[in-house]
């Protein structure tokens, strides 16, 4: 017990700075993650009424083109815009160097007579001064609506038009369709003159397009201004095309202006303290109201990490545009924390991931109202998460609760089912295909934490699992034993509000390391079999004292979650096998006897279903040695265990009360009084109504 106290310290004293600083960097990431720019104070759509009162202009601003007319008017301008090209004279110069050296080496032109030579040199510097460009360029100038182009020479560019340009097809057909009549055109063919026309017009990217942005930039952005006090909109009012782009102007223009230094500054500390206030409450809450968690560093890591998945989710979606914020499944924070932690904790947790959110996006009452029905409605179908199934139904109930709400909304705020945006529908339909997938989550956030759902605990307390099959073939008194203790532990958890599927999975694994030597266990052995005689009790207490370490080592090799293991570890806690113990001080008085050696290697149990479980355990096996089952001599037996434990200090690392320890000797001995009631003696026939039955017998069998 002592050995344990200075480790408790340890992780107490590691955790009261790692929690701490885990919500310091949440704080800080999420702080860096929100949109910088202002937000605007009102939410608005096109063809719905106006939510607020009257709306005055509170400064001179422009009102803005759509983006459908700015584009618009962009791309009709763009119609008169000409690329820039330049004319490269290297080309020409390299290709005219070309075809003077192949003169003078190959024999094809060697062997022409000179005035062949000599127009085709010609020829070749006559398409060059023209240019000689890509047929893909010639063909999209050909198809323009000036159909034209801007030859660059230095700092200067004159437009020309496609038609007084050459193709490296049509300049070759323009050098033999001008062949002279003295000559032979098919001995200029012969020549390979296409060797030497090369496109020399090359497209210049860089200025093309920094004339296309100033071409772009003739086309005003704008339409008129608002004058500062100038009536916008009331109350009640429809919100016409006109008046929205007015609207989306002033957004537009109040946005820009907070993102001045000084409004920036006082923005991000505006946000810091929203965020600290939320986070701060997280906090509190789990200090105060859930200091088991606060105390899991995998539990607060997980959800803060689940918190700021999707709080990114949303910054980037809100900053970009990419999509609805509808789509994003904001459920799956309440279905994983209530699937591994608690309802209460994953409601709490769901708020805060909503309410920061809701900081981000356009329509912040709406997205709360949406959001948090969905996220009640998740905790209400998912109580206990035990099979796939349970994920499928709540997926749909989701479904429903989005639509539902979301009408109700348009009901309110519009009074007709008409002004719904149908398309909402479709954002909901994504969202709940995201959440039928969840059960993937579920599985990976499993192996990542090491977190164990209803889900496997179910499958791992299937007794046909190889496991649990192996140990009720070798060990069929520790398999029944088992059995009995899950059924003790259940009872006892489900009367406590504890988890009842955990303890009975831990009750089915927890002795499974008996089954390497499990003769040595009474609930094994035959009647006048026992391999403890003559062996010396310290050897006989490491055999018993091993299955504990034993058990550890078979569950680590099938994969066995690590919750699971605890059970192993923690049922016999750091108590001793008093039978040996006792036996070896009767035989050596005097003498003091080494405890290591007479001692389980624990821990004590550490949660609320460990401490059941041990309980479980060691009222079940001293049952079996009861020479009467009545109440009093089954209390007092679960008296005597319970409270034995009690005082050696089994339970003080565990979440138990006394109330509840009482509670759990109350079910006990009720179960156990169950499983042990006495059965109705039959009577026996007096010898003369037998006599007379086997007489009729008799008769009967002879006809």
């Amino acid at each position: 017990m002592n050995a344990t106290l200075p480790k408790r310290k340890k992780i107490r004293i590691r955790t009261r700075v790692f929690v701490p600083l885990l919500f310091v960097l949440a704080v800080l990431l999420i702080t860096y993650l929100f949109p910088r720019q202002g937000s605007f104070k009102y939410s608005f759509n096109e063809g719905r009424p106006w939510q607020y009162g009257l709306l005055t202009a509170p400064f001179d601003f422009p009102i803005y083109k759509t983006t459908e007319q700015l584009q618009a008017e962009q791309d009709s301008i763009l119609l008169f815009y000409e690329p820039y090209f330049e004319i490269d004279g290297k080309i020409e110069k390299n290709a005219l160097a070309d075809f003077d050296a192949d003169v003078n080496l190959k024999e094809r032109l060697s062997s022409l007579p000179a005035d062949y030579k000599l127009y085709i040199r010609n020829k070749l510097q006559e398409v060059y001064k023209k240019g000689i460009m890509r047929s893909e360029d010639y063909d999209r100038i050909s198809g323009s609506t000036t159909g034209g182009l801007r030859i660059k020479e230095g700092n200067m560019a004159a437009s020309r038009k496609i038609e007084s340009f050459y193709t490296i097809r049509s300049a070759y057909e323009k050098v033999i369709a001008d062949t002279p009549g003295t000559m032979d055109a098919e001995a200029l063919k012969a020549t390979d003159i296409n060797d030497y026309i090369r496109e020399n017009v090359v497209y210049d990217a860089a200025t093309s397009e920094k004339a296309e942005k100033e071409f772009i930039q003739q086309v005003d952005i704008s339409h008129g201004m608002v004058q500062q006090g100038q009536r916008i909109i009331d109350q009640g009012e429809i919100v016409d095309a006109h008046t929205y782009n007015i609207l989306s102007s002033l957004k537009r223009v109040t946005e820009e202006r907070s993102g001045s230094a000084a409004k920036n500054s006082g923005m991000v500390v505006g946000q810091l303290m929203l965020i600290l206030l939320m986070f701060g409450s997280f906090y509190m809450y789990l200090l105060f109201f859930r200091p088991n968690e606060y105390r899991n560093r995998k539990h607060v890591l997980f959800m803060l990490l689940l918190i700021v998945i999707f709080l990114l989710l949303t910054a980037v979606t809100v900053r970009f545009e990419l999509f609805s914020v509808f789509i994003l499944p904001y459920a799956i924070v309440t279905i994983l924390i209530r699937t591994f932690i608690d309802s209460r904790t994953a409601l709490f947790a769901s708020l805060i991931t909503i309410i920061l959110s809701s900081l981000m996006v356009p329509f912040p009452f709406e997205f709360i109202v949406i959001q948090m029905s969905v996220a009640m409605a998740s905790i209400f179908m998912l109580k206990e998460l035990t099979e796939r199934s349970q994920l499928i139904r709540s997926s749909f109930f989701i479904l429903l609760t989005y639509i539902l709400v979301y009408l109700g909304l348009t009901l309110y705020q519009e009074g007709s089912i008409k002004e719904a945006n149908w398309l909402m529908l479709i954002y909901f339909l994504i969202n709940f295909i995201f959440i039928m997938f969840s059960y993937t989550l579920v599985y990976l956030v499993e192996q990542s934490f090491g977190f164990i759902s209803g889900v496997s605990l179910v499958e791992l307390s299937n007794i046909n699992k190889p496991l649990l099959k192996e140990l009720s073939e070798k060990a069929p008194g520790t398999f029944q034993h088992s059995l009995q203790v899950s059924n003790l532990g259940m009872a006892a958890a489900a009367k406590l509000g504890a988890n009842a599927s955990l303890i009975r999975t831990g009750a089915l694994y927890h002795d499974i390391g008996k089954m390497g030597n499990p003769a040595f266990f009474t609930e094994n052995q035959t009647p006048g079999m026992n391999p403890h005689a003559g062996l010396p009790f310290e050897e006989s207490a490491r055999i018993i004292i091993n299955h504990v370490k034993d058990g550890v080592k078979i569950a680590q090799k099938y994969n066995v979650p690590q919750q699971i293991i605890d059970f192993i570890e923690t049922h016999h806690g750091t108590s001793m096998p008093k039978y040996f113990y006792v036996s070896w001080k009767n035989a050596n008085p005097g003498k003091e006897a080494n405890e290591a050696d007479f001692r389980y290697p624990g821990p004590n149990p550490f949660t609320r279903e460990q401490a059941i479980m041990m309980m479980a355990d060691a009222v079940e096996a001293s049952s079996r040695s009861l020479s009467e089952y009545t109440e009093e001599s089954i209390r007092g037996l679960v008296d005597k265990i319970i409270d034995g434990q009690l005082f050696d200090g089994y339970f003080k690392m565990a979440p138990i009360t006394f109330r509840d320890i009482q509670t759990v000797k109350d079910v006990f001995v009720e179960k156990l009084q169950t499983v042990y009631h006495s059965r109705i003696a039959y009577p026996e026939l007096r010898q003369a109504e037998q006599q007379q039955l086997s007489e009729a017998a008799h008769t009967t069998a002879e006809q």
